[in-house]
C-alpha cells in the first residue's frame, strides 16, 4: 500500500468523518479538501503518520489559518521520529499567524517584528525595557545586529523586546536540536541556517507575546500547539526550549524537507521577566494533555 493510498483510506474512514464532522461543523468539508491537496502535492508528507497529519492540519483549522505555504500563517511539516523510527507531521505557526490572532483578539492597536541594523540603536534601558530606534536610509546595506518586536495595547500599555544577534543565535543553538546537530546535513537543513532571519522575527515576537501580552484563547492554543507532534495523548516537542518553544519556520520552501529530531522532551515555558508584566488574567504557557478525542477507539 503506497503512503498517499494509506492516507486516503485514513481520511475517509467513516470514524474519520464522524469525528471530523463533530469537531470541525461545517469546516469538514473545506478541510478534508485543503489537508487532501496538501498531502497529495508533498511526497514527504505522504510520508507521514496519517493520524500525526490530521491533528496538526485540525490545530490550523481550529485556529482559522490557511496551511499555505506561500502565505506564511501556519504549516504541516514532516518530522522524523528517530526514536520511534517513523516520520510524523509537525504543527508550526509562521510568525504571520501569531500577528492574525492578535490582531483578530482587538485588543492591539499596534504590533510588529524587525531586524536592527547597525547604527539604529539609539538607546537600550535594560532595566526598564525600553528600547529606542533611527531606522537608517541605508539599512538594506548594514549588517543586522538584532531584532525588535513591539505591541502598544488599546488599553495604552505598550511593550518592545530587543534581543542581540549573537543571543538570538546562541538560543537556537542551545534549543533547537537540528541547528545544533553534528550532522552536518541535518544542521545544513534545519530553519535556522536556510532562514535565519523569518526564525529570529517569530522568535522574539513569540517571545514579547508570551511574557507580556494579554493572551486570548486562540494565541495560548497557538503559542502551546507550535512546533509540536500533536496527538490524542498529548504534544510532543521537536526541541527541548525550557523558555519558548524554538520555532523552525519554513517560508517558500515550506513542507518540502524532513527535519529530523534526535530526541523530544516536553517543555513548560517559565520566565522571571514575567514577574515584571501587568496584572492580568493569564494561563500559564506549558506543554500540557490537550483534549483531543481519539479517532479510532
Amino acid at each position: 500500500m503506497s503512503d498517499l493510498t494509506q492516507f486516503n483510506r485514513t481520511i475517509t474512514n467513516p470514524k474519520t468523518q464522524e469525528y471530523l464532522q463533530n469537531v470541525l461543523s461545517e469546516k469538514k468539508n473545506s478541510f478534508v479538501n485543503n489537508i487532501t491537496a496538501l498531502v497529495s502535492n508533498n511526497q514527504k508528507l505522504q510520508e507521514c503518520e496519517p493520524l500525526s497529519l490530521m491533528y496538526a492540519g485540525i490545530k490550523a483549522t481550529a485556529l482559522d489559518l490557511p496551511l499555505d505555504a506561500n502565505l506564511g500563517f501556519a504549516y504541516v511539516i514532516p518530522f522524523r521520529n528517530n526514536r520511534e523510527n517513523k516520520i510524523e507531521a509537525q504543527f508550526q505557526m509562521g510568525y504571520k499567524g501569531f500577528i492574525q490572532l492578535a490582531i483578530r483578539s482587538g485588543q492591539f492597536k499596534t504590533i510588529n517584528v524587525t531586524e536592527v541594523k547597525e547604527g539604529e540603536l539609539i538607546e537600550w534601558d535594560m532595566l526598564s525595557g525600553e528600547v529606542k530606534f533611527k531606522a537608517l536610509p541605508n539599512r538594506e546595506e548594514l549588517k543586522t545586529i538584532g531584532y525588535a518586536a513591539y505591541f502598544r495595547l488599546i488599553n495604552g500599555f505598550e511593550k518592545t523586546l530587543y534581543s542581540t544577534i549573537e543571543s538570538i543565535e546562541k538560543h537556537a543553538k542551545k534549543y533547537s536540536q537540528t541547528y545544533s546537530s553534528s550532522n552536518q546535513y541535518v544542521q545544513r537543513s534545519s530553519k535556522w541556517n536556510t532562514d535565519f532571519d523569518a526564525m529570529a522575527k517569530k522568535t522574539v515576537l513569540k517571545l514579547l507575546l508570551s511574557r507580556f501580552a494579554p493572551l486570548s484563547v486562540e494565541m495560548q492554543s497557538a503559542i502551546i500547539n507550535d512546533q509540536s507532534v500533536i496527538t490524542e495523548k498529548g504534544n510532543k516537542y521537536v526541541d527541548n526550549d525550557t523558555d519558548i518553544i524554538v520555532a523552525e519556520e519554513i517560508e517558500n520552501n515550506g513542507n518540502k524537507e524532513v527535519i529530523t529530531a534526535f530526541d523530544e522532551q516536553e517543555t513548560q515555558t517559565t520566565s522571571e521577566e514575567e514577574k515584571d508584566a501587568p496584572s492580568q488574567e493569564k494561563t500559564p504557557i506549558k506543554a500540557v494533555k490537550l483534549e483531543t478525542p481519539p479517532i479510532f477507539s
